[in-house]
């Protein structure tokens, strides 16, 4: 039996506007904590706010975007907000003081809170639903790579230019997300229910993806801890250099083990990828904190992209799956507001507990946080997927 294809015009052109998207978003996420303290002596919880600011935007927008986003029209709320994407980043240049910059990533996360959830709601829709784990590993490597490209323009530029040509990059790739989407075709959903006056939870939230997506708010928590201080740490422990390429071999790990992640999340079920992915990324952070030497840095980053890079597209997938259809739009939402609150909120956590345990001992810490993720993960899903035939999840809507 021939599978359904996968590889469509319009799914390409999602996932290549997905990334140019979040590469703008990871060059500046790696970069704004020093360009804060650097620019206007900030201290270390005020440079976390100017990350958690970004966050709080975008958790805003992603509820009211799993809302209104079917009735608004995903292709208008795409376009719209990829606009107000460009527009926040060239107001960088004219950052006069603190408040302005709060302000500006405020705006800017609102923009890509909203336009990232319609792409991956757009992309949902775009993968053939017996092909769901493999489609959504391919689609997620999108931002993987950014992960790896965007880390890593961040550390070159601040090293050799001024930050002025940080934001150049970052209005150029905001531009070609906009050409690119100009380029596919952004599916609408086949049915547009009304939305019910007053406030009800489940009208800004799908319940079945929240167990998983709170598993991924403690992981966005951990991970903060390497987006926003792997850049203080290398200078305080000498190993820049090596910290330079961590995001490098993250994502080569990544796209390497993704289409066999995707594809046995498909045929031996959920657990057999999660449960060794969480542990590793706690092995991962351990080295991390570890580390001495450069070799050392970089073999945390291949575990790390074995584990949180792997959990990252796997979630993605099991949320999607235990959702029912017309609710997709919402489970999507659900899911990146948990990682967008954990990677918000991790900034200013992680801020506060550097002064009290240094930086190895804060990582240290997040891998004990990791760790005790796993006990979640059973208590909420892992011990009712192994109750499911293969392959299918005991809430298989598709």
């Amino acid at each position: 039996m021939n599978k359904p294809k996968l590889w469509t015009r319009d799914f390409i052109v999602v996932i290549v506007t997905t990334f140019f998207t979040f590469l703008s978003f990871y060059l500046l996420m790696t970069s704004m904590t020093v360009y804060t303290i650097e620019q206007f002596k900030a201290s270390q919880g005020q440079a976390g706010l100017a990350s958690t600011t970004f966050i709080l935007g975008g958790l805003i927008s992603r509820v009211l975007a799993g809302r209104y986003m079917d009735r608004i029209g995903r292709k208008k709320l795409m376009y719209s907000t990829l606009a107000l994407y460009l527009l926040a980043t060239l107001l960088y240049y004219s950052v006069n003081g603190l408040a302005f910059l709060y302000m500006i990533r405020f705006v800017h996360g609102i923009a890509f809170g909203a336009a990232t959830t319609a792409l991956t709601t757009a992309a949902m829709d775009l993968i053939p639903r017996e092909r769901r784990g493999e489609g959504t590993s391919y689609f997620s490597l999108s931002t993987t790579l950014a992960t790896a490209v965007g880390p890593f323009l961040g550390l070159f530029i601040t090293q050799h230019y001024d930050y002025d040509v940080i934001f150049t990059a970052c209005s150029v790739f905001s531009v070609l997300s906009i050409l690119v989407a100009l380029l596919g075709r952004i599916p609408e959903a086949e049915e547009v229910r009304p939305v019910n006056r007053g406030f009800k939870w489940n009208d800004f939230f799908e319940v079945k993806a929240v167990p998983v997506s709170s598993i991924i708010f403690l992981l966005g928590i951990a991970y903060s801890g390497i987006l926003s201080y792997l850049n203080s740490f290398a200078i305080h422990i000498g190993l820049t250099e090596a910290a330079s390429f961590f995001f490098v071999v993250y994502a080569v790990v990544v796209l390497l083990s993704r289409p066999f992640t995707g594809r046995l999340l498909d045929t031996r079920g959920d657990n057999v990828i999660m449960y060794p992915a969480l542990v590793l990324f706690s092995i991962g952070l351990v080295l991390l904190g570890e580390s001495r030497h450069g070799l050392m840095l970089l073999l945390a980053g291949v575990i790390i992209g074995l584990g949180y890079g792997t959990v990252m597209s796997s979630a993605q997938a099991i949320t999607a799956k235990v959702s029912p259809p017309h609710r997709i739009g919402l489970a999507t939402s659900t899911f990146f507001f948990s990682v967008d609150l954990g990677i918000g909120v991790g900034p200013l956590i992680v801020g506060i507990l550097v002064p009290y345990t240094g930086y190895r001992g804060m990582y240290l810490t997040m891998a004990a946080l990791v760790l005790g993720t796993v006990a979640i993960y059973h208590k909420v899903h892992g011990r009712r997927e192994k109750q499911s035939p293969m392959g299918k999840g005991r809430y298989d809507w598709i």
